[in-house]
């Protein structure tokens, strides 16, 4: 038999990663939130809120200067998301939440 892999999430089943962008201030493209949320396997309508966060700058020098660029703290792999591994030592701000309804057959 395959052996199973010691990493906690590959038994939890696929995930549905949210990416949410919009204009700010000045109307540059930015993340409004990151967020997941795994995928029922029972069958039925099930609804999910998602809770949304976003990356901070760590000093406030940094949170000006990317205020004023319009270049803010970005997620480059999905995968931080995801997996939440390492993301403890990451900086983030709470951001709304989004509402999921799955169909499954």
């Amino acid at each position: 038999p395959p052996a199973l892999s010691s990493q906690p999430h590959s038994l939890a089943g696929p995930q549905i990663v949210l990416s949410v962008y919009g204009p700010d201030f000045f109307g540059h493209d930015v993340v409004r939130g990151y967020g997941a949320v795994h995928v029922p396997f029972v069958p039925g309508r099930h609804k999910r809120t998602i809770a949304m966060f976003v990356p901070e700058s760590t000093s406030r020098l940094q949170q000006l200067t990317s205020w004023f660029t319009g270049r803010r703290p970005e997620f480059t792999d999905p995968r931080v998301v995801a997996q939440g591994e390492g993301r403890e030592v990451t900086r983030v701000r709470s951001q709304g939440f989004v509402t999921v309804s799955f169909n499954v057959m």
